[in-house]
């Protein structure tokens, strides 16, 4: 019986518990663009992709990360110049004004700890060990290890993703819940059995004591792998100012080439 009482793992870090400040340069804040990244954005492609802004454009950030949702909240307090998120924007912000620039599609991988002995699995086995219908890895080919299921806290992204495309809003019955989406990658790696979690390929793709599971014959960079995020840029209004420059550079050459690299896909600004 999978248990389904809310752990928080903390493998990582008190620091991620509240976010992180990431000041460029050690400027002070209030000479900076401020920017509410969302965890897996950061840890996808965001880091290489601040530091490159930076360097070409001379402009400072100020950068808090923490869960889709609470960046949102922040940009809407005040707090911040612009957010992002891996998820869309609610209809009812963008009716107070807030827009929403898709600018990245990214795969939600489906990680597991080296142990498994799996590879591959159907989609239809993945709901199965997520709703605590398989429970061994042995019961798909692998090893004769009971399957510890972690997944990211319920209001994150990655989360709601995964309920929507993978569960179809059917129960997930984890072990683990980590407090944000990409603690699961430390989760994994550092657990004592074999685990199994899901995270944004991008924020997975660097992490050797991890593999990265093909669903259906497909792995998350072949072009028909079936689950997928989008990543968002949300700000108040139109784009004006440095919030102006910081977009365009995402969307440049330079900026898609460092997307690329980091595993996920640029989106052809609309």
């Amino acid at each position: 019986m999978k248990k389904i009482s809310i752990f928080r793992l903390a493998i990582v870090g008190a620091y991620l518990l509240s976010g992180i400040v990431l000041t460029v340069n050690g400027v002070t804040a209030q000479e900076l663009l401020k920017y509410a990244c969302s965890n897996q954005v950061f840890n996808a492609f965001e880091m290489d992709n601040l530091k490159e802004f930076t360097k070409t454009t001379g402009i400072e950030m100020d950068v808090h990360t923490a869960s889709s949702g609470s960046c949102v909240y922040r940009l809407m307090n005040g707090y911040c110049d612009i957010a992002s998120t891996a998820r869309e924007l609610y209809r009812r912000h963008q009716e107070y004004g807030y827009t929403q620039i898709p600018f990245a599609k990214d795969p939600l991988a489906i990680i597991a700890h080296k142990r498994c002995g799996v590879e591959n699995l159907a989609s239809e086995q993945l709901q199965d060990i997520f709703s605590g219908d398989i429970t061994n890895w042995k019961e798909l080919g692998g090893a004769d290890l009971p399957i510890t299921i972690i997944v990211p806290a319920e209001d994150t992204a990655a989360n709601k993703n995964f309920r929507r495309q993978v569960m179809k809003h059917k129960e997930i019955k984890h072990d683990f819940m980590a407090y944000d989406s990409t603690m699961v990658i430390e989760a994994v790696k550092h657990f004592p059995c074999s685990t199994i979690s899901f995270i944004s390929q991008g924020a997975a793709l660097h992490h050797e004591e991890i593999i990265t599971i093909k669903i259906d014959g497909y792995y998350p960079t072949d072009k028909d792998y079936p689950y997928y995020q989008i990543f968002y840029y949300i700000i108040r209004g139109e784009p004006a100012g440095d919030v102006k420059k910081f977009i365009d550079f995402t969307f440049s050459e330079q900026g898609a080439e460092i997307l690329k690299r980091n595993g996920t896909l640029p989106i052809a600004r609309k």
